[in-house]
């Protein structure tokens, strides 16, 4: 099979693209390095049968060459990280949105099918936990910037279903909370690798509010087999599938595990919201997937405990310094 995947070189991009290779397939990459890093993907670099090239989702003229080739389109390129979402909504929706608009009618029009990345953010504040795919969205006032990665998100997938119904094979992913090697370690990445450089440098370990907010954390290789499989099973397409597994921790409870998985005495310190992210910004509580639809139609099972993931990733990150 050949395969497109947007933003290769990121966390959750250049993962895919080295598991596909492994299982034989041809992969074109696609990243402009605004967050991804050529690093992530050096270990791919001279394989025969992956082509990398650097360049935005919204240089329509390389986009289309790319898609004419390929039978597949993972699509990951986005805006992520919650400080990126306050700090500049217009680029969020314009490039989660509106070049993810372009990218789709491209692929109906060169008959592709497009699996695409959205997030677990597009439940917004709902209480009902654990979220399943078709429950009511919950969000916060236009005011609040925090809100806009949401909404973009949201709006792909609706563009997605109206592709669908024009007869264009599409499959919508909502990840939650995905870590492992090669998570951006600086200040707009996951609180898990916040946590683990903290810790490893000796510093205090930073909880943003009081540390009750709760997640389930998935590690990076049960994302992959999920999100492979999306691309492959028919029954599938049409439909959306929470990625993630059922086992909440609290933000406190994680530093504290990570603190006595990697062996370091560090501390604790808790700072406000506003201090981090300005006055742009709400918090939600819990956040836990239903994973049924993605276990019955995809084979998804999640086997990775956060306990091995951890100790997979400080391990990795330990080497990096």
């Amino acid at each position: 099979m050949k395969y497109l995947v947007t933003g290769a070189a990121g966390f959750i991009g250049s993962h895919l693209c080295t598991e596909l290779l492994k299982q034989g397939n041809q992969v074109w990459g696609l990243d402009d390095l605004s967050s991804g890093k050529l690093e992530n993907i050096e270990h791919l670099k001279g394989n025969p049968n992956f082509e990398f090239v650097i360049s935005c989702i919204s240089n329509e003229a390389i986009l289309q060459e790319l898609i004419k080739k390929v039978d597949v389109i993972y699509h990951l390129a986005a805006i992520v990280g919650v400080k990126r979402y306050v700090e500049d909504p217009v680029k969020v929706i314009d490039v989660n949105l509106c070049y993810t608009s372009r990218l789709l009618e491209l692929a109906w029009k060169h008959d592709k099918k497009v699996v695409l990345a959205s997030t677990s953010e597009v439940y917004g504040k709902s209480d009902k936990v654990p979220f399943k795919e078709e429950d009511n969205r919950i969000y916060g006032s236009s005011t609040i910037d925090r809100w806009c990665y949401a909404i973009s998100k949201t709006a792909d997938e609706h563009l997605c279903f109206g592709y669908a119904k024009k007869g264009m094979p599409v499959v919508i992913l909502r990840f939650f909370n995905a870590y492992g090697p090669r998570t951006n370690s600086w200040a707009y990445g996951g609180v898990v690798t916040r946590f683990i450089n903290q810790a490893l440098k000796g510093e205090p370990l930073t909880v943003h509010g009081n540390g009750t907010q709760t997640r389930c954390f998935t590690y990076i290789d049960d994302i992959i087999k999920g999100t492979i499989e999306a691309g492959r099973v028919r029954e599938a397409e049409g439909k959306i599938f929470n990625l993630g597994n059922r086992n909440e921790i609290s933000i406190l409870d994680l530093a504290n595990k990570i603190l006595e998985i990697s062996g370091k005495n560090g501390s604790i310190v808790f700072q406000c919201y506003e201090e981090f992210y300005g006055s742009s910004y709400e918090d939600i509580p819990r956040r836990s997937p239903d994973i049924t639809a993605a276990e019955k139609i995809l084979g998804y099972c999640p086997t990775i405990s956060l306990e091995d993931g951890l100790k997979k990733t400080i391990e990795w990150y330990s080497k990096k310094l």
